[in-house]
């Protein structure tokens, strides 16, 4: 349940600026989370160094950040953000990912990209919708990052079954040819943002199309990756 403007969405207590959403005692809170391995976003023993998956089978994408694991109270969120349609919630969580992604360019040298693009809907269900909660966390990211959003960069061109509702198996097939490309990405070093991330199913078969069409490397920003 939302409060009122001028409180922290989760302890409800009076915030220095409104539209921060989140105060900073629960940022902490938030920011206290499992050590995980700076590029598949799974637990691992070193924050800095890639995991036993990863050194075995890497993904396709170079490095991952995210607020947190899919859990409350960042949870509980997303999904009044994506299916209550509470876009107000959309600034503070992209507030979140900020601070997640100037950590991990302090702490961990994550570098700087040249261009951010978003996870896209299929143009039916971005209709029922409403919006794109990707584009919605991207669109004051990058304006806070000083960096290009191609919000049209990456198109859906066939209707698939809500990821949700597959099993990892058949998560990775259902969205084979499934995206296009819209814009030219050679040689630049490119954001993929999105809210979720499960199995990596869909930020993998993005970041293997935007690497096939000479991206010079790809990371994935979400707010909450399920452990």
């Amino acid at each position: 349940m939302l409060t009122v403007p001028g409180l922290c969405w989760l302890c409800r207590m009076p915030l220095a600026l409104g539209h921060w959403g989140v105060c900073s005692l629960c940022e902490r809170g938030i920011a206290a989370r499992t050590c995980c391995c700076p590029q598949c976003g799974l637990p691992a023993f070193h924050p800095h160094l890639p995991c036993g998956r990863c050194l075995r089978k890497p993904p396709p994408w170079q490095a991952l950040v995210a607020v947190c694991g899919y859990t409350p109270p960042v949870s509980p969120l997303v999904h009044q953000l994506k299916f209550s349609r509470r876009t107000q919630l959309a600034q503070p969580l992209a507030r979140l990912l900020l601070l997640a992604l100037l950590l991990a360019r302090r702490s961990r040298g994550l570098p700087r990209v040249d261009m951010m693009v978003c996870v896209p809907l299929w143009s039916r269900r971005h209709w029922r919708r409403g919006f794109n909660q990707s584009d919605l966390l991207c669109r004051p990211l990058a304006r806070w990052l000083n960096c290009r959003y191609a919000p049209d960069a990456i198109r859906r061109i066939r209707a698939t079954p809500a990821q949700h509702q597959l099993s990892a198996r058949l998560r990775k097939r259902n969205l084979q040819h499934a995206f296009a490309l819209e814009l030219p990405v050679a040689g630049r070093h490119i954001a993929l943002v999105d809210d979720v991330v499960t199995t990596g199913a869909t930020v993998a078969e993005l970041s293997r199309l935007l690497l096939r069409s000479g991206a010079a490397s790809v990371q994935v920003w979400c707010l909450c990756r399920t452990l």
